[in-house]
């Protein structure tokens, strides 16, 4: 089997603009989820609002596509009514860090037993282009036509400070890595984290001079930072640019989690 068989292909074509990478990121989940061999009866993928949330509409298995921001309070409710299901959430950076904010920061302090993967493209994608939590300084949207002058909320730092179990950065260039990072947060007991950045070329692309996808692309590779050498760097007193991401695992640990099979909640 491979990961074409969870596409629903009665949906096909998508929706999503030529580019795009969500589907990059779905074609990496699904891998992962087809790697280690779980039935597609035992597997639910949730989502919110937003071009991200589209994914499990294309998806064989049941599937919430929920309300903007919600997508973490019904995953919770489907893993406490069985906690023997697999439960995976699709958010993007909006629907997740604005509205959905205060959800994300308990889900991960209570350490459910979910794994959520973010396509984090830095701006509201479906809805016109405004800026969104991640936005980068500088840049434009229709909400930030001078450049946004706000610092850009990084989403994995929030997870690691929330108690999340594991979490991993990657982008929609490092598709190896990032399919080894859902595997490993879907084999991870307790929340896990995974944060794919990716390009947006209708809306974020265009106004910010990647005049092709694979400019965008570009930028996100070169822009990268693996957190050993980060690591390395702020050992050595040197300072970490602004523009650059960290990527890899950035954090695994073992707190106790909430939603696990066979087991209850302690206080």
């Amino acid at each position: 089997m491979s990961y074409e068989e969870w596409f629903r292909q009665d949906r096909l074509p998508h929706i999503y603009c030529a580019g795009c990478g969500n589907g990059t990121i779905i074609n990496c989940t699904l891998s992962a989820v087809d790697s280690i061999d779980w039935k597609k009866e035992d597997t639910v993928f949730v989502s919110g609002i937003g071009c991200s949330s589209r994914a499990p509409g294309y998806i064989v298995t049941d599937s919430l596509h929920t309300t903007h921001g919600r997508a973490l309070a019904f995953a919770t409710g489907v893993k406490m009514a069985n906690p023997n299901l697999h439960v995976i959430v699709f958010t993007g950076d909006g629907d997740l860090a604005a509205i959905g904010g205060n959800h994300f920061i308990h889900a991960c302090r209570r350490n459910i037993d979910l794994t959520v993967v973010c396509m984090n493209n830095q701006i509201y994608g479906m809805t016109g282009g405004q800026g969104s939590p991640t936005t980068p300084r500088g840049c434009l949207s229709t909400t930030t036509p001078y450049g946004c002058t706000e610092p850009a909320f990084d989403l994995s730092e929030l997870a690691i400070a929330a108690g999340a179990n594991y979490v991993s950065r990657w982008t929609s260039y490092h598709v190896k890595e990032l399919e080894r990072a859902v595997k490993v947060g879907l084999e991870t007991p307790g929340f896990s984290f995974i944060e794919a950045l990716t390009q947006c070329p209708t809306n974020f692309g265009r106004r910010n001079k990647f005049r092709q996808v694979s400019d965008q692309i570009e930028y996100l590779k070169a822009h990268s930072l693996l957190k050993v050498k980060r690591d390395r760097m702020l050992e050595q007193g040197e300072n970490i640019p602004e523009d650059m991401y960290v990527v890899g695992e950035l954090m695994r640990r073992n707190r106790p989690a909430m939603g696990l099979p066979n087991t209850e909640a302690k206080p």
